[in-house]
């Protein structure tokens, strides 16, 4: 961890410390515990309250609105609402929000993941109103990040773009490529510009999450509280697509059981959800949602991969492969429905 990450870690603790209990209260309290620190995101807690610093260069407007989404009564019971803290509180270069703390989900217990929950409340989510206008959900641009942070993570010859047609394969001055990274970009480029955050998406009239997954669930109040979600850093209006995607992909690369790809499914429809059609085949509105989250999962997983020096595990290796047979479609499927 680096000095500057240190000093936000420590100075989130002491935040979150100072708002965990009143002034004069003998303190019983356990040392602030990191619940993740990333440059996109450190999370500390202190007792019941949770302090997360958001990255950098973070929009500071959108983020306000997206905090304000989170506590917006028409949001009740579907978003965790965000702490008032009792005097501004800005540790940091980095924009601080506060919340409470909830439960998240046990990751060592698969069979009990709330797929069923997680579907009702997108569902409910997206069939409310802005409250008040919104930025763009963010989740296009979140993959691309994450294909370019893929490129950064392995400058050279693995990201070496594709082949000039003038040079032929065999040819002394072709450069040695990585199979799996020219599978990740050639799944990038397969998407349509929306997907990639080059253009408006061509729907664009939901609230949206924009980065579901289960981590993003947390019950509250802890430990048997309803679920709701969390972490509304790409929250705003979209594709309500775009959060059924990476079920749909985990499904696909055959990460996601069937049964589980079932519940979730059945009960969005069954809460109404707007994503997908009531019945029939939801392929059609999750291809392209689906492609660009594979695509996205493969590029951390390699950029990790090449951080931490290692190959990439079964998991990564089946989104790598996914990949792989996306690049291969056929030109009027690799398009999607809208570019």
């Amino acid at each position: 961890m680096t000095t500057t990450q240190t000093s936000v870690v420590h100075d989130l603790g002491t935040l979150a410390h100072r708002l965990s209990h009143p002034a004069r209260t003998p303190c019983v309290c356990e040392p602030p515990q990191v619940l993740a620190d990333r440059p996109d995101g450190t999370v500390v807690r202190s007792g019941a309250i949770v302090a997360k610093a958001h990255a950098a260069d973070t929009d500071r407007e959108a983020l306000t609105a997206r905090i304000a989404l989170a506590a917006a009564p028409q949001l009740a019971g579907i978003l965790l609402p965000p702490l008032t803290a009792p005097e501004p509180a800005a540790p940091t270069a980095r924009p601080v929000t506060l919340w409470p703390l909830g439960a998240p989900v046990d990751p060592t217990d698969p069979g009990a993941a709330p797929w069923a929950e997680a579907a009702d409340l997108l569902a409910r989510l997206h069939r409310t109103e802005p409250p008040f206008p919104l930025p763009p959900m963010r989740g296009p641009a979140k993959a691309a990040r994450a294909v370019a942070r893929m490129r950064a993570a392995l400058r050279g010859d693995a990201i070496t773009p594709p082949r000039d047609p003038a040079v032929e394969p065999g040819d002394a001055t072709a450069p040695p490529r990585d199979p799996a990274v020219l599978s990740v970009l050639a799944g990038w480029r397969a998407l349509p510009a929306w997907a990639r955050g080059e253009a408006p998406a061509p729907r664009a009239d939901a609230l949206c999450h924009g980065d579901l997954h289960l981590g993003q669930l947390v019950r509250h109040p802890a430990p048997d509280g309803p679920w709701l979600l969390i972490d509304m850093d790409d929250a705003g209006v979209g594709d309500p697509a775009w959060d059924l995607g990476r079920p749909a992909a985990w499904y696909a690369a055959g990460l996601l059981a069937p049964e589980d790809w079932s519940t979730f499914l059945d009960a969005y429809r069954a809460a109404g959800g707007p994503a997908v059609p009531a019945d029939g085949d939801p392929w059609p509105a999750l291809d392209v949602p689906a492609r660009a989250l594979t695509v996205q999962t493969a590029a951390v997983a390699l950029a990790k991969c090449a951080a931490e020096q290692r190959d990439p595990d079964d998991h990564e290796q089946l989104m790598i492969e996914s990949c792989a047979r996306i690049a291969t479609l056929p030109p009027e499927l690799a398009t999607g429905p809208a570019s």
